[in-house]
């Protein structure tokens, strides 16, 4: 028989603080940021390494490839709770659990409406009582398939405190398990957000029988600060994201927040299960699904996060590294390690490294990926970490309507840049030959006439991956189509090859991307 809790062990649950990562979900809709199927698993198999406690894995009704998508993170994830987004709609409810169900009890429905005057009046065109009985029943349905339900008041931070608290005490009553107060536009500062928090402590009757979520958004750039301030009223669950991705100007970054509490546990005595070693991984491995880098100076996982320039700050780092880091870099994961590997390294030490960087491949992918290395190898001196992430994007994607085959330019100071590129599609070899500006419009000229794509390019970046004339180069492209935008990325020792790789990758994200939205149709 199991024995009840001590008081100590009581007062540690208090201070326990659960991490919702919604990368999966919230993260995925901002543009850009689609992921397909396969992709989505990845990074939900770094979330279980990471030890978060939830993964809202996507908004099951949303499409085929959503459900399918969370049903496959439902089954093969163990550890976290896995959560399927819903509206407050029979039709999604039963959705999302056809979904979820295969997690058993830790299948999470997340359903929600909007509780704000605004939302009510030009979104919803609902009266407060409709809402209301709305959030009610939604919640009882979600409840008659697991008692393990979140609802949240969509734009809390803007609805009427006595209305939010009305709301919050009629939801818990039906079942809910979880009460989210979202700042759902970025729109709050710390100080009201904990007065909020703070009002629905003291005014919800019910409200110990429910752990109070939040889900900042970061158009103030206060996510992080907004989340530590509900904590601090009484909140035991944080909503948030790898990076900081997410709608408008994203959410409140997972690393930012988990660092912040184990940095200053001296006023913020609250903890997580997260492992914050693999916190550098995990933004390594969404940046190179997506396309999409941090800057630089991002905390945490930005380049310059751990790296020092000026003089006197070199000089007190030689004296004693916390004149200026407050943390070190392992505490996140972030290697010192130079050369990682060379040309006379085996597969097993391949694959190691590539698990240390967060990368799980199954074999067919582990082999393309090792003979991509060993090219590689031959004509570095040096194999970084980076190059590694470069060769993964490139050799693990899967259901691509374009593969790129070979490519020829011929260019010089007197002579007009000609590209013969050969590509496949839909697995039949297509050629094709463009002059252009230079070697890379002629390139890029040659593949949008084979593919016959409306799309426009609107963005193209190049950059090295690592130091040094014989580093790989890595071009990052941002290509728009209607409302549809997207970013490919490639890299090669051959600028030209990496410029036609972004561009094919960016044409088959779009490819998915429309099919997505198809199947909503």
């Amino acid at each position: 028989m199991a024995k009840a809790p001590t008081k100590k062990q009581k007062q540690d649950d208090r201070q326990l603080i659960r991490i919702f990562d919604t990368t999966l979900r919230d993260g995925e809709q901002a543009p850009g940021n689609s992921m397909n199927i396969e992709e989505k698993l990845r990074v939900a198999k770094q979330l279980q390494k990471m030890n978060v406690d939830v993964i809202e894995a996507g908004f099951p009704i949303a499409s085929d490839g959503d459900f399918e998508a969370v049903r496959l993170v439902a089954q093969q994830i163990k550890g976290p709770q896995i959560a399927g987004l819903c509206r407050s709609s029979e039709k999604d409810i039963d959705r999302a659990w056809d979904a979820l169900k295969y997690a058993g009890e830790k299948g999470r429905i997340h359903t929600f409406i909007a509780t704000s005057d605004i939302h009510m009046q030009y979104k919803l065109k609902m009266e407060p009582a409709k809402v209301l009985a709305s959030a009610v029943k939604a919640v009882k349905r979600a409840a008659s398939y697991t008692p393990n339900v979140e609802f949240s008041c969509e734009d809390a931070v803007r609805t009427r405190l006595p209305f939010l608290a009305e709301v919050v005490e009629a939801v818990i009553d039906a079942g809910a398990t979880t009460v989210n107060i979202p700042d759902t536009v970025g729109y709050t500062i710390p100080f009201e957000y904990f007065n909020i928090i703070s009002y629905l402590k003291e005014n919800v009757r019910n409200i110990e029988k429910a752990i109070i979520s939040v889900h900042c958004h970061n158009d103030l750039g206060l996510s992080v600060a907004n989340s530590i301030a509900a904590v601090q009223a009484g909140a035991r669950q944080v909503e948030c994201t790898i990076n900081g991705i997410g709608e408008r100007a994203g959410n409140c970054s997972l690393e930012e927040f988990v660092m912040a509490l184990r940095t200053r546990h001296d006023i913020l005595p609250f903890t997580t299960n997260v492992a914050t070693d693999q916190l550098t991984p995990a933004s390594r491995l969404l940046t190179n699904i997506t396309g999409i880098a941090v800057q630089p100076n991002k905390a945490i996982v930005g380049a310059n996060a751990f790296a020092h320039e000026a003089g006197i700050h070199q000089h007190g780092m030689m004296m004693d590294k916390s004149t200026y880091e407050i943390m070190t870099p392992e505490s996140v994961g972030l290697s010192a390690s130079a050369l990682v590997l060379g040309k006379h390294s085996g597969r097993h030490a391949f694959k190691q490294r590539l698990e240390q960087l967060g990368h799980d491949l199954d074999d067919d992918k582990l082999n393309r990926a090792f003979e991509r290395f060993k090219t590689l190898a031959d004509l570095k001196k040096e194999v970084f970490d980076e190059d590694l992430d470069a060769i993964v994007v490139d050799e693990s994607r899967d259901d691509v309507k374009y593969k790129l085959g070979h490519i020829t330019v011929t260019c010089g100071s007197f002579a007009v840049a000609t590209a013969t590129v050969q590509l496949e599609i839909d697995g039949e070899p297509v050629r094709t030959a463009e002059l252009g500006d230079g070697p890379v419009d002629a390139a890029l000229k040659a593949i949008k006439k084979l593919t016959k794509t409306k799309a426009k390019l609107v963005q193209y970046n190049v950059g090295s991956i690592t130091g040094g004339t014989d580093a790989q180069g890595e071009v990052t492209v941002r290509v728009a189509e209607g409302n549809n935008i997207v970013v490919g990325k490639g890299s090669s020792t051959d600028i030209i090859e990496a410029s036609a790789k972004a561009y094919v990758h960016a044409l088959n994200r779009l490819n998915y991307k429309q099919k997505r939205l198809n199947e909503t149709v």
